[in-house]
């Protein structure tokens, strides 16, 4: 089993790249995740190839091409904890892109298999739902960028703003069989950031056999790989905890089950 906690590289690739998942690398099948730093007026070209891919501006200002379509002086938040919905790029799979910052730009590209059945489009802040979801000490702020109900072959992609304090992912639920329709078979990636940076957060990913059971201190810029398991995360006091999920999966479903145990903790409040 791959390592489930992912740090960044000692030093940024001459592309920018500063972290890289890649099917290989996780051991299993569907999901890539990279994150990019480009300084202003540095490009980042690429071709998707058999990847539909999610460029998220994870903060920053860029202009963006793809073979058919230009979006240009994209992005507004300078960091992610201005907690507004971020700009975003769907590219499909046999298509290119190339990414040109016009400030310091951090973005993160989301992979899963595509099949050429979209288009590239622009996901602006107005078209991201935006969730408070929970309430108490697991409240937490949800940006769904690109959830089931909008066009895509194979990836979901969403952010999470969990308060110092609370929970999120939480209770504790796990999408790892294709057994539809009670529950979707989903690889998933977690990427953190937090602050103040010097910070951390928790995350625990196991199993009902308790076959996988693994509690991780996550600090800012790491990323988390759950190939399966219930996965719960916190937010120490003092500290605000954002990460960036991806997911994919032999079909664009997400459908979970709470631990037996914990189910209690998402009954409706009387």
């Amino acid at each position: 089993m791959a390592e489930l906690l992912v740090k960044p590289l000692g030093e940024p690739r001459e592309d920018g790249s500063v972290l890289n998942i890649t099917p290989e690398s996780a051991g299993w099948t569907y999901v890539g995740f990279e994150v990019v730093q480009l300084k202003a007026g540095q490009s980042l070209q690429r071709e998707t190839g058999t990847q539909e891919i999610c460029l998220v501006l994870i903060s920053g200002k860029a202009d963006v091409a793809t073979k058919h379509s230009r979006f240009m002086n994209i992005g507004e938040r300078m960091s992610v904890f201005e907690k507004i919905p971020p700009y975003s790029v769907y590219v499909p799979n046999d298509d290119q892109y190339e990414l040109t910052a016009l400030t310091d730009v951090e973005v993160a590209l989301c992979k899963a298999p595509g099949l050429g059945t979209h288009e590239a489009r622009l996901i602006a802040p107005e078209h991201v739902g935006a969730e408070i979801r929970g309430q108490g000490n697991v409240e937490r702020l949800i940006h769904n960028i690109l959830p089931e109900n909008e066009p895509a072959d194979s990836l979901l992609v969403v952010e999470v703003f969990t308060p110092q304090g609370h929970w999120s992912s939480y209770p504790p639920h796990k999408h790892d069989r294709d057994a539809l329709p009670e529950e979707s078979f989903l690889e998933e990636t977690y990427y953190f950031r937090v602050q103040p940076e010097q910070g951390f957060a928790v995350q625990r990913v196991y199993t009902d056999d308790r076959s996988l059971n693994e509690t991780l201190a996550v600090n800012n810029g790491e990323a988390v790989l759950v190939p399966r398991g219930y996965h719960p995360v916190s937010a120490p006091p003092g500290y605000e905890v954002y990460y960036l999920n991806v997911m994919a999966g032999p079909k664009r479903v997400w459908k979970f089950n709470n631990d037996k145990d914990h189910a209690w903790l998402a009954a409706p409040v009387k």
